[in-house]
């Protein structure tokens, strides 16, 4: 399978702000809407040409976006890749030597399974591995 970017992350303080800009002045045409309740994350998926840009605004003082937004504000959060195979592919990246946030997958956003790769690990970015449900 060839690398294909799944999604954009984006922080926002609020889905209200981040969609009346995205979808309602820049015409980006809303996909879903959804709560992940294990990262205290909403997010609203937007079409974007192929792939989907995410909206992420927390839902508690100590989620990961909550952290990001207190530490950096707005702005883009994460790459995400679509990947085959995730569980299989955390053991060759540790191995060589890549820096991983998570050993195992977890559930992430539309039935899929996630993982992410450190910053310290991808050149400076926060890269999200992104395995879709089966069938």
């Amino acid at each position: 399978m060839a690398a294909r970017i799944e999604h954009l992350g984006v922080a926002v303080p609020s889905l209200e702000e981040g969609l009346k800009l995205y979808r309602d002045l820049l015409g980006f045409s809303q996909e879903f809407l959804e709560e992940v309740t294990t990262e205290r994350v909403r997010v609203a998926g937007l079409a974007a040409g192929g792939m989907t840009i995410e909206l992420l605004e927390p839902t508690a003082p100590d989620s990961p976006i909550a952290s990001f937004l207190a530490r950096r504000g707005p702005g883009l959060h994460h790459l995400a890749v679509e990947v085959e195979g995730l569980a299989a592919l955390l053991p060759r990246l540790k191995e060589a030597g890549v820096k991983l946030l998570d050993e195992a997958p977890r559930p992430g956003a539309r039935g899929t399974r996630v993982a992410f790769i450190h910053p310290k690990g991808a050149l400076g970015v926060l890269i999200e591995l992104v395995e879709r449900p089966a069938g």
